[in-house]
Order: C-alpha cells, then structure tokens, then sequence
C-alpha cells in the first residue's frame, strides 16, 4: 500500500495523539508526521499502525504508543550532530526518528530477529544507523561516550555500564520501576560525573533483559 494512503492517518496521530498532549517541538512534529510508522508494524496490523497505543511486533515485545515515543524524543533534548545509544531497537522506529533529527545512532537489539529487521528498514528508508544484536545492557563501548541514551525497556535503575558510557553533560531517558509500573525518568550527568534525576510522568513498557540488570 503506497504511503499516501496513510498519510492522513499519520498527520491526525501527530495532532490528535501528540501535538494536543503538549509535544510542541517543531522538529520532533516533524519527525513524527515523516517517518512512516506503517512500516514499522507487522503486516497484520499495518491497519492500526497509527493507533494511540502500544502495538506487539512479537518476541513479547512492543513498539511504543506515538505519544510515549514523542515525548521520550523531546525530552531528549536533541539538536543535529550528537551521538545517541538506543537500548532496544525493537521495530526501529525511535531510531529512525533519531536520525531524521540528524543524530548519529547506535542502536542495540537482543533478539536477532528483530535487529535484522530493523536493520532492514533502515537501509530500505535510507537512514545510516549502526545495529548491534547483542546485551545492552552492557551497552556498546566500542563509540562511547553518548551525548544521550534512550533505553526503551524497564528496570529499577540504569545499568552501571550505560552510566559509564554516558558523556559529562549528557542524558539518559528511561523508564524505570517495577514490571507493572514505572516512571519515565530522565538522568542528567553533571560536569563532575554526579546523576541528577527527574521523574517525568508514569509509563508500562516490557523488561530490561540482559546481565546489568
């Protein structure tokens, strides 16, 4: 089906679903309104692709609901040219829009099925973003240090070995909790490497797995 067919679909989610939530950053609406989430979606719910919630894309995971993935990326506080670490690409689609905005992905999967997919995407959608199938938890020492560090699946708190690989000055975005519930948190590592934490707002998202947790 040719992405004009869900670009009505895709403008009304970005009005509807994010815009009137309180996402008003220019770049981030832009984003959102182009990058074809339909493509992000299994077949068989391509019809509910811009749907105001979570979808399952399989292994027991999700792609996130528009809003979650608007407000995540404006908290971010991202601006063209910074490095970012994504724990759990899932479907890709928070790391596609990192890249819109001009930021340099690195972008860990644990479930190899869902990394080549994603992987897949990327090159098909013309976006330069580096996959690992691997642990994120132990993130990806190979590029650090991160100006950012989304982390798209939740646990009590972020593991040593992403704190590490975050830059003075930089972000980290996470959910973190218990399984059924947890807070949207945003960690910020000052000049002297001291983590200063603000919960944003309550959140669901499937587990962190892997050894740092």
């Amino acid at each position: 089906m040719p992405d004009s067919d869900f670009s009505q679909s895709r403008a009304s989610m970005v009005k509807d679903q994010i815009s009137k939530r309180g996402i008003n950053d220019p770049t981030v609406l832009e984003a959102f309104g182009s990058i074809p989430r339909h493509l992000f979606v299994p077949k068989n719910k391509i019809d509910s692709a811009y749907f105001d919630g979570p979808l399952a894309i399989g292994y027991d995971q999700t792609i996130s609901q528009p809003y979650i993935a608007a407000l995540m990326t404006e908290i971010l506080q991202l601006k063209p040219g910074l490095s970012a670490l994504e724990i759990g690409t899932g479907s890709g689609y928070q790391a596609a829009i990192l890249a819109y905005l001009g930021i340099k992905v690195y972008t860990i999967e644990r479930i190899k099925n869902l990394g080549q997919k994603a992987s897949d995407r990327f090159k098909a959608l013309g976006y330069d973003i580096k996959v690992k199938i691997s642990d994120g938890t132990l993130g990806w020492p190979e590029y650090a240090p991160y100006d950012r560090i989304i982390i798209t699946a939740a646990a009590w708190s972020v593991p040593d070995a992403l704190m590490d690989q975050l830059k003075a000055g930089g972000r980290i975005v996470a959910p973190l909790g218990g399984r059924m519930h947890q807070n949207l948190t945003i960690l910020d590592k000052t000049s002297d490497n001291r983590i200063k934490e603000k919960k944003v707002c309550g959140c669901v998202f499937v587990p962190l797995i892997g050894e740092g947790v």
